[in-house]
């Protein structure tokens, strides 16, 4: 099959919006971090909200409303809606979570536990500990007490059903290794010339490794992923009947085979490749990416030169409906190449220099690996569609780099064609990685071309360790920022590009991702400066159930659209995510004792206000 035919039938699959690409606005600054504190006076002890004229960014800027700012160390608010029995309990949590044995064995002695005590009692136990801490309870009708409670103080619910494989490690290294790896590979191992990075890798067959703070599905069936399709589609139901503006996560390493997501992503960075490529011919490398526009004739040339194709094909290319009007090409007309809605195989094809035709990624691929990946993405839209019937928005988390351009490729699709009237679908950003910033310009631009609802969740990311390690092992560049002030840079800077795009287009909107205070304050601080109201809908923020309380409710209860992360499940079932978020706060509570000092210091104030047994009121 020819390069140039392909790319035709691409086209035609995929007509779309002719315009050009704006001139990049210079957003790379760094946001204020600036502290307020020494404008705050207390007022009966609860100081959270200064007055200051700002303007509302969705008007004419001539109505006036109140600047806001959160005061996160006024313990009274951030602790309302708890009892002390339940304060009492998160500073007994966080203090075993600061004791190495009992982390490294939380699996072993938990065990222990159960066998000792018996079931019941093991049951109570963690209800009154850990289970009763991070997880709102067993099933749909068990959480909502807790939901209903905390949609009194102003924050909402991201339900997330955390029921995990307990896996040994070898018996997930061979689930990973049997549905990552096809009969072509099985049967010839280096016949197909592929990516290292975008290969399986039995030391690498157990993503949990090193991996704390994200859930890890692996694959087994069909039946299997259709099962945890309806799983999403429950939360997504229960999202929508508990709230009129919820949210549900999903994972698509849950809905198929992940040997499609290792093979697509590597077709989209070879594409990518080509591009930057064709770009350094035309001494472009060193141009923003946004700003890599290569010159039609110029272009024609070098394919010319390099064999790929005739000349009229190649006119024909890049002169239809989508490209080549303006005379240049950029990276979201190269991207519009790659078309989801094309045949299976042909989304497996790749570039080949030497030939000059398009050659598969694979040299066989059989018709139940095809009906396997369409199964895939007919399981996604599947979500999609019951989120939008039930009113949920629907984040799509973040997974490994190997998998990730499929992933983010398949999000920005589902947010091409159900984010026309508002925000639907949200991708998820990981910041730790180098080419963040890129990818979410890159995003955003489409969206503004295209004329979508830009939907985006920024976290630092959850893959650190097991990245920089599987790199280092198998040999290819770290795809990690060198260090956690870089990381917090990049975060940032996103953060503050996405949040122009507000006040620009008023079309994007962000999900602020994170347990670091600086970084709320940073975004409260812009949104001050814009004039951007919470009552806009505009930006949210996300937080773990019960972990930092005091940056949650605060905000809440000054109106800012606020989330926790809302686990669930049978208590035996969650024994892996309780063992991880044990695992995560070990670090947490370790690098700071400011959360166990400001519950300290609010039952402190109850006790001598005479509030020994205060119960939220609500």
């Amino acid at each position: 099959m020819s390069y140039t035919k392909f790319a035709a039938g691409l086209l035609r699959a995929n007509p779309g919006n002719v315009s050009k690409i704006r001139a990049s606005r210079c957003r790379s600054r760094a946001a204020s971090t600036k502290s307020q504190e020494e404008k705050d006076q207390p007022i009966d002890g609860c100081a959270v909200v200064e007055a200051v004229p700002v303007a509302l960014i969705s008007q004419t800027k001539k109505i006036q409303l109140n600047k806001i700012h959160v005061d996160f160390n006024n313990t009274q608010e951030a602790y309302r809606s708890k009892g002390n029995m339940e304060l009492l309990r998160s500073m007994l949590v966080f203090k075993l979570c600061t004791i190495d044995i009992l982390v490294e064995k939380n699996k072993e002695l938990m065990a222990l536990c159960k066998k000792v005590f018996g079931q019941w009692m093991f049951e109570k136990l963690m209800k009154m500990t850990f289970y009763g801490q991070f997880v709102a309870g067993e099933d749909h009708n068990c959480i909502k007490p807790l939901i209903r409670k905390n949609q009194a103080f102003g924050v909402g619910a991201v339900l997330d059903y955390s029921v995990e494989e307990d896996l040994t490690q070898e018996e997930a290294e061979k689930k990973e290794m049997d549905a990552c790896v096809s009969e072509a590979e099985k049967e010839s191992p280096a016949a197909d010339h592929r990516e290292k990075k975008y290969k399986a890798h039995h030391q690498f067959g157990d993503r949990r490794g090193g991996v704390t703070s994200a859930r890890t599905y692996f694959y087994a069936d069909e039946s299997k992923c259709d099962n945890q399709m309806e799983t999403f589609i429950n939360c997504i139901r229960a999202s929508g009947g508990a709230s009129t503006d919820g949210f549900s996560a999903i994972k698509l390493t849950a809905l198929g085979r992940p040997r499609f997501l290792l093979q697509f992503s590597e077709v989209l960075v070879k594409w990518r490749q080509f591009f930057n490529f064709l770009a350094a011919q035309q001494g472009k490398s060193d141009v923003m990416v946004l700003e890599q526009k290569l010159e039609l004739k110029q272009l024609q040339e070098s394919l010319t030169e390099m064999s790929i194709g005739a000349m009229y094909d190649k006119e024909n290319w890049f002169t239809g409906e989508k490209l080549g009007l303006s005379g240049t090409i950029n990276l979201l007309d190269w991207n519009s190449l790659i078309n989801d809605t094309t045949k299976i195989s042909n989304l497996l094809m790749v570039p080949n220099l030497q030939t000059g035709h398009l050659e598969p990624l694979l040299n066989t691929f059989t018709a139940e690996e095809g009906r396997q990946m369409k199964r895939m993405l007919q399981r996604v839209d599947v979500l999609a569609k019951h989120a939008m019937e039930n009113g949920v928005r629907l984040m799509v988390d973040a997974e490994q780099t190997y998998f990730q351009p499929a992933i983010s490729r398949l999000a920005l699709e589902m947010q091409r064609k159900f984010n026309r009237e508002k925000p639907i679908v949200f991708n998820t950003y990981q910041c730790y990685l180098k080419d963040a910033y890129d990818n979410l310009t890159v995003d955003v631009e489409l969206s503004r071309r295209e004329g979508w609802y830009f939907g985006a969740k920024l976290v630092r990311g959850a893959y650190m360790y097991q990245e920089r390690d599987r790199a280092k092992e198998i040999g290819y560049e770290d795809p990690i920022n060198p260090d956690y002030e870089a990381t917090n840079r990049m975060y940032h800077k996103c953060l503050e590009y996405v949040l122009e795009e507000i006040e620009h287009s008023g079309k994007a909107n962000i999900m602020v991702a994170t347990h670091n205070e600086d970084t709320v304050k940073i975004t409260l601080e812009k949104m001050n400066e814009m004039g951007l109201s919470p009552t806009e809908n505009k930006v949210y923020f996300g937080q773990l159930l019960g972990m930092c309380d005091q940056i949650s409710f605060p905000l809440g209860q000054a109106g800012y659209p606020v989330y926790k992360y809302v686990p669930y499940g049978p208590v035996n079932e969650v024994i892996p995510y309780l063992s991880r978020r044990a695992q995560e706060n070990r670090g947490f509570m370790k690098g700071s004792q400011r959360e166990r000092s400001l519950l300290w210091t609010e039952l402190k104030r109850r006790v001598l206000c005479g509030q020994v047994f205060y119960k939220p009121v609500y």
